[in-house]
């Protein structure tokens, strides 16, 4: 072989496993790791030319300011990454993303208030997270999605007030949670996480300092089994009216669907339609009159919107067609959850319109609990109603006049799914 090859080979196997003055470097044989100690050397940047072996590297006790996506370029290969006790306010998107084989972060003792959440997508690995002692006010409610093996998370002594329900479901491995000393909002917003402390299993020291800033009736107080919160979850029902009757039809059938709720904070309505050609979403009321004009005065429709939601909640759709046939959803949502009950509608000249609704699966509309107490629980009760219309048609009387007579049932008719809340 070439003496000049070998040269060339053994100095960069050399280079490529060589140590930056200001670290140590040995192996742990015993273990198999590959350690880097850069700690305690008033560094300000993440020193270049790390060996591409590491598996565990230490900067902590330094003076770095930030960290950039190319910080760990060379070191690919980290299990373990500590970086506690520096002066670190920024860290860009993608400083940790290629590191899929990390175990162990330790950020903590730092001023970073923006953390690269779409990192951890790509660190399915981890099991240890530290991040306490932060500038962190929020964390976004799909952060640890993809932390199956996570078993150890801190977050306490940053800035954080409340964190979406759901934050720690995805990590069935969680056996240690830290979440004290932050300045927690203990209105409904955190309802569901009083309820969570409350049942899980997962460890959680010092409870104690897990207390209430806001409102301030409630401050210091502690968020666990003896605060009382006055918040329910949202309660639906969904009640079918027309404005049908015995001798009059007006232009055009009018579907008038309300939609009541009760919750505390009071439930924001929402309506989904859909339909064969169309999805509509209509958040809020989209008139001012309220429905009782639109019932006394049929004609009047004509010049209105053809679906409209009032400020009550109800939603009416004036001349009903073919084409607005499909399953109307009434939505409650307020901060403690979320409710929703559905009804479809099917007119006679649609081929079995019932069958499919004898089909539909009624759990569908059933609510989505949250983390309460089972006595806080609103019992459901699903009802299948059939609600056959008889509309009445125009016919010429003998002297010349107009006189209304029902029509055959088999012309026209609704059918709902009702799911009702009591």
């Amino acid at each position: 072989m070439d003496p000049l090859f070998c040269l060339v080979a053994a100095l960069l196997f050399v280079e490529s496993h060589s140590c930056p003055e200001a670290c140590s470097c040995f192996v742990k044989k015993s273990y198999g790791r590959h350690i880097v100690d850069c700690s305690y050397q008033d560094l300000q940047v993440v020193p270049v030319g790390l060996p591409s072996n590491a598996t565990t590297l230490s900067l902590s006790v330094n003076q770095i300011t930030f960290l950039r996506e190319e910080s760990f370029i060379e070191v690919a290969d980290l299990q373990g990454l500590w970086l506690s006790y520096n002066e670190i306010s920024t860290v860009r998107k993608g400083t940790f993303a290629f590191l899929v084989q990390l175990r162990a972060i330790d950020l903590s003792h730092n001023q970073v208030a923006d953390f690269p959440w779409g990192d951890l997508y790509n660190l399915t690995a981890l099991q240890q997270l530290k991040l306490s002692n932060n500038h962190l006010e929020k964390v976004p409610s799909e952060a640890f999605h993809m932390l199956k093996e996570l078993r150890s998370l801190w977050l306490d002594n940053n800035r954080l007030t409340v964190l979406s329900e759901g934050t720690f479901n995805s990590m069935p491995a969680l056996a240690l949670l830290q979440i004290n000393n932050n300045p927690w909002n203990c209105s409904c917003k955190s309802w569901w996480l009083k309820r969570w402390l409350e049942g899980t299993l997962v460890s959680i020291p010092e409870k104690e300092s897990i207390t209430c800033a806001s409102p301030v009736n409630l401050k210091g107080l502690v968020l666990g089994r003896a605060l009382t919160l006055d918040c329910m979850p949202p309660s639906v029902q969904l009640v079918y009216h027309s404005s049908l009757d015995n001798t009059v039809l007006h232009d055009g059938l009018t579907l008038l669907l309300d939609c009541s709720v009760v919750g505390k904070p009071p439930p924001e309505i929402r309506w989904k339609i859909q339909t064969s050609s169309q999805n509509i979403a209509i958040n809020g009321q989209n008139v001012e009159e309220e429905r009782h004009n639109l019932l006394a005065d049929g004609t009047s429709t004509q010049t209105r919107e053809r679906i409209m939601v009032f400020s009550n909640g109800s939603m009416a759709v004036s001349k009903f067609s073919k084409a607005d046939e499909g399953v109307y959803t009434c939505q409650a949502i307020n901060e403690v959850g979320f409710r929703e009950v559905s009804v479809k509608v099917a007119l006679d000249s649609s081929e079995n319109p019932a069958e499919g609704l004898l089909q539909n699966n009624i759990q569908a509309s059933k609510p989505r609990v949250n983390n309460c107490d089972k006595e806080e629980l609103l019992k459901s009760d699903g009802k299948l109603v059939f609600i056959y219309l008889t509309p009445v048609g125009p016919k010429t009387s003998n002297s010349g006049g107009t006189v209304w007579e029902p029509w055959s049932w088999s012309n026209l008719f609704l059918v709902f799914l009702l799911a009702q809340y009591s």
